[in-house]
């Protein structure tokens, strides 16, 4: 949880982040469960997915600080790709280029790092 709500590293400290998992809760959190029982049948759209939007952002955010950051987010689950809920996943996010083409994400951060040596050899 550190990951999503904690860490820092802005600038060109950070250009690639790489999620290999939604942030959804883990289905035996007992808190988690007593309320999703107190809701009931609507329980994964009224709790678990907004909680998973919030994480997802700070985790993009862990990335994005400001607007000169530049990088890539690679979400690998491909639930953000193909699950009936995905938009309100994506709606969440800031706004930035997506792209499923694993080359285009790979040129571009080879770009930034041919920017960042002619940025130090200057």
């Amino acid at each position: 949880m550190s990951f999503w709500q904690g860490f820092d590293a802005p600038g060109s400290t950070l250009s690639l982040v790489v999620i290999d998992r939604l942030p959804f809760a883990r289905p035996d959190d007992p808190l988690l469960a007593a309320r999703r029982e107190r809701v009931g049948r609507d329980a994964f759209r009224t709790i678990d997915l907004p909680r998973a939007a919030s994480l997802l952002a700070q985790g993009t955010g862990r990335l994005i600080r400001g607007a000169e950051d530049r990088g890539v987010v690679a979400v690998l689950d491909s639930r953000l790709a193909t699950a009936t809920y995905r938009w309100e996943l994506i709606r969440a996010l800031p706004p930035m280029k997506r792209t499923k083409d694993l080359e285009q994400a790979c040129a571009f951060l080879r770009a930034l790092r041919e920017d960042e040596a002619l940025a130090q050899k200057n």
